[in-house]
């Protein structure tokens, strides 16, 4: 018989019961709801709803039972979900004493307190990974800080700039991932436990010492929101999926740069796959795959954003959904993030082909420009003459570089024999020495910068 039937008079159907399940999944909450419960026990007896050899049974049979899952001599099973199993365990163990146990309690706010649990180690470990990849980054860009590679804008080559400063870009859309989730955490770890179904309880309890024993910054303010409040759940996905999303777009530019067609890069046979036809390919599976997972994260995202849409006060079962896509895309995330911080320290960089790359399509133009313009020539004329020479080295079949002065100046006669050295590759990248610019010390000083602000997490 189920702890909740005592009202029926016939049993659940065995399909009901199957359709109602959810201990295939919320097993995963086995720890938070133990810790949970070891708290909520202390706390009756200091509040002497229960007598201290009551709760000092209940939570040395809930330690117990703790310790068993951990050492895998006790299998999650026979229950409908996570907390049933819990007390009727405990019940075995300890007899009716065990059955005090949800004294004060609902399961409404017991599964809400165990998924802010969940969600808050789920939490700090987004921003250990991200941390942890953050500084395989900056590995990297203290590495190519001498190296130049182009720069795109609509995937066509632009100008050429630093490879550091490449890696110090992708390390700024982490750093604002790891303050979010880190900015996540102040707001789920509030507790609810203490709301009892939705209206609070008439036991006199104390919520403040279940929220000091759990690591609770605050409780909650009111039941009704407090059982029913998934927003944290909605938070952590959406700062999943945004991560995810910047995680994509380097998976993007690792499949782009070591294809045959660039060539900057090349992954290691170690994080590569080979065809089953053609005995010559070696495909980027890794950042194939962790671009495919970014959509999958994403759908969990819009799933708990839907779910949540039509719900009215208080709880309703339909909550019962927040857990499977948390659970899924936490795994996503985290496999996501560790293989791609693994697979990044181990790119080898082709120097040569990304420096002449750099120079290519006319990269140098804006320099030609810029010359102009820093000697008084109105910068849309100086845009003007610059295009009239890239025209002219286009029907030539001429690069900007390859140019001779009295081909400058003929185009304006303001250009000087410094020009030859302006539009250079090197030239182009180390000119560009504004904060967070593609000089070799804009470079390092933005590598100093993230290093710096990441001490802070």
């Amino acid at each position: 018989m189920k702890l909740w039937q005592g009202r029926f008079d016939a049993p659940e159907a065995a399909d009901a019961d199957a359709f109602n399940q959810s201990l295939s999944f919320d097993k995963q909450l086995w720890r938070a709801d133990i810790t949970a419960s070891i708290a909520h026990a202390t706390m009756l007896g200091k509040c002497r709803i229960l007598t201290q050899e009551e709760a000092d049974a209940i939570c040395e049979g809930l330690r117990g039972i703790y310790s068993d899952i951990e050492s895998g001599t006790l299998a999650i099973e026979g229950q409908e979900d996570i907390h049933s199993f819990v007390e009727s365990e405990l019940v075995a163990r300890i007899g009716s004493t065990g059955k005090k146990l949800h004294t004060a309690r609902s399961r409404n706010d017991q599964v809400a307190t165990d998924m802010r649990l969940y969600a808050r180690d789920a939490a700090d470990n987004a921003v250990a990974l991200l941390k942890a990849l953050v500084n395989a980054l900056l590995a990297r860009a203290k590495e190519t800080v001498n190296y130049i590679m182009p720069g795109f804008t609509h995937l066509r080559k632009a100008q050429p700039i630093n490879c550091a400063q490449y890696f110090n870009a992708y390390s700024e859309m982490f750093l604002r991932d790891l303050d979010r989730f880190h900015a996540l955490k102040k707001r789920m770890n509030v507790m609810p436990l203490g709301s009892a179904a939705l209206a609070g309880t008439s036991w006199p309890i104390d919520r403040e010492v279940t929220r000091e024993l759990l690591g609770f910054d605050s409780i909650s303010q009111n039941s009704l929101d407090a059982v029913s409040d998934r927003d944290f759940v909605a938070e952590y996905l959406f700062c999943a999926s945004l991560a995810m999303a910047h995680l994509s777009r380097l998976c993007e530019d690792t499949i782009l740069y070591t294809s045959d067609e660039f060539g900057y890069w090349e992954i290691p046979d170690a994080y590569s796959t080979g065809s089953s036809i053609m005995p010559q390919k070696k495909n980027p599976d890794i950042p194939e795959l962790v671009r495919g997972k970014t959509g999958r994260v994403y759908g969990h995202l819009m799933g708990i954003l839907t779910t949540l849409k039509g719900i009215p006060l208080a709880y309703n079962k339909d909550l019962q959904e927040d857990k499977e896509p948390f659970f899924d895309a936490q795994a996503t995330l985290e496999s996501c993030f560790s293989i791609y911080t693994a697979l990044i320290l181990k790119l080898t960089f082709n120097v040569n082909k990304m420096y002449d790359a750099a120079g290519e399509g006319y990269s140098t133009a804006t320099d030609v420009a810029d010359y102009l313009a820093k000697r008084g020539v109105p910068f849309r004329d100086a845009h003007a003459v610059t295009g009239r020479l890239v025209r002219y080295c286009i029907e030539q079949g001429k690069t900007l570089p390859s140019l001779t002065l009295e081909e400058f100046r003929a185009a304006s006669p303001v250009f000087e024999a410094d020009i030859l050295q302006a539009v250079t590759t090197r030239s182009s990248a180390e000119g560009r020495n504004s904060v967070g610019g593609s000089s070799r010390e804009a470079a390092k000083a933005g590598i100093a910068s993230i290093r710096k602000r990441l001490k802070q997490y």
